[in-house]
């Protein structure tokens, strides 16, 4: 059996298990963001296959949460934010009566609570590093984990890595869940090399000195996918190709050198596994994250009807062009933080976010992010070895990065990118910066 973290060749059910009258008991975190809500829009049109028996938010959108929790008849309601725990008590009440209605989680801990529930997989829909916890938990209470949450793997993958069974992840990223499906085409060793598309984001074709003067709502104008802001920017600034590159390393052990990312702007075809026999396996649908949520939902069942359907009877045409690295270097730095492990990746995220904000708050320009991102990168040097990798090493690390990139960002906000003690160097490359 293979030791990638995503196996397709792996069943996590038997197959036709919804098919035969059983139904799934799903847990969503993050069930009121994009990935959740169109979960929970697969779900409500399946209701012979799957059941939603917990979920989670933050708790900046109560009642929309306790909207779904009636909806979906939930047992549990996870919340993080303790303030918004009378609001959700409120807007349950009126939805299912007086002292009726779910069980609450309350606090920091509320979604990794909920990650260790009864049920047969828990979606990981939550952005950002913070997933981490809710992820091991799900792992270690043996759940089928559909992830959504990049950064959980990417911060902790030494963690995840260690508690995973072979096929226990299902991944729901667009990319990942194309080579997932890819690879059932062959054998892990007979993959030769994993092609990962990018649209190229709005900025596509111009150089680095175009790129000097882009403003947050250009960087916000996605040309084919509706994010949140952070997840726009990071398309914008290719970041996110990088975090998706570190992923697939993880996912199926295959070495970065053969990892290599390709600009396909219709983003119909969502990524590719080239084998040894020189064939190389594509899968191509509309752009519609329905149809990977239903997949990591179903599998190792298909969904039918998840999403539309090509046309084929309509011409169309699609391209494929070289990453330009020298007005996108983010991809080569996140190789760079990949290969160094460790706490490495959890710094890289950390201080990007911290960036993505400034640039967002007018603190710090376009190219500044990732500028200022890969001089976090090598202040913090290579990563200790010789211990095992702890939750509180990578909380550390993101703390020190998410300071230091905040430091970095206010000396460097009209100025380009600044050296070890913050000096304004207007002319450094974010290569060199990183060593890469």
């Amino acid at each position: 059996m293979t030791d990638a973290l995503a196996d397709p060749h792996y069943r996590p059910y038997t197959t036709g298990e919804a098919a035969a009258g059983g139904r799934r008991d799903i847990v969503i975190l993050g069930s009121t963001g994009s990935v959740g809500t169109q979960a929970i829009d697969v779900v409500l049109r399946n209701p012979d296959r799957f059941r939603v028996v917990a979920i989670s938010a933050a708790g900046s959108r109560v009642e929309l949460l306790a909207e779904q929790a009636h909806q979906l008849q939930v047992r549990t309601v996870a919340v993080a934010d303790e303030a918004a725990v009378e609001p959700l008590r409120q807007a349950l009440t009126r939805h299912f009566g007086p002292g009726n209605g779910p069980e609450l989680l309350v606090g920091p801990e509320a979604a990794t609570q909920a990650a260790a529930l009864e049920c047969h997989a828990v979606l990981n829909g939550i952005t950002g590093s913070i997933g981490l916890r809710p992820t091991l938990a799900a792992l270690e209470a043996d759940r089928v984990l559909i992830l959504a949450n990049k950064e959980s793997l990417i911060v902790g993958g030494p963690l995840v890595k260690a508690v995973a069974k072979p096929g226990q992840i299902v991944p729901v990223d667009s990319e990942h869940s194309a080579l997932f499906q890819a690879m059932l085409g062959g054998s892990r060793a007979e993959v030769r090399k994993l092609v990962v598309t990018a649209s190229g984001g709005p900025f596509r074709g111009r150089t680095r000195e175009e790129l000097a003067d882009v403003k947050p709502a250009d960087a916000l104008a996605h040309p084919t996918w509706d994010m949140g802001p952070v997840i726009t920017v990071n398309s914008a600034t290719l970041v996110n190709k990088g975090l998706e590159v570190i992923e697939a390393h993880l996912l199926y052990d295959i070495p970065f050198e053969r990892i290599e990312v390709v600009v396909h702007p219709q983003s119909y075809i969502h990524s590719m596994v080239e084998f040894v026999d020189g064939s190389t396996l594509a899968q191509a649908s509309p752009p519609d994250m329905r149809m990977p949520i239903a997949l990591g939902l179903g599998w190792p069942d298909r969904v039918p009807d998840a999403a539309p359907a090509f046309d084929w009877s309509k011409a169309s045409t699609w391209e494929f062009f070289p990453l330009d690295e020298d007005a996108f270097p983010s991809v080569a730095l996140a190789r760079h933080v990949g290969s160094l492990g460790g706490t490495a990746p959890a710094v890289f995220n950390a201080a990007n976010e911290e960036c993505v904000d400034a640039f967002l708050a007018g603190r710090l320009p376009f190219t500044g992010i990732v500028d200022t991102v890969a001089k976090v990168v090598e202040e913090h040097g290579v990563p200790g070895t010789g211990t095992r990798l702890t939750v509180e090493d990578v909380l550390e690390a993101e703390a020190w990065a998410r300071a230091r990139a905040r430091e970095l960002a206010n000396v460097n906000g009209n100025n380009g990118s600044a050296d070890v003690n913050g000096n304004v160097n207007t002319s450094a490359s974010t290569s060199e910066a990183a060593g890469v």
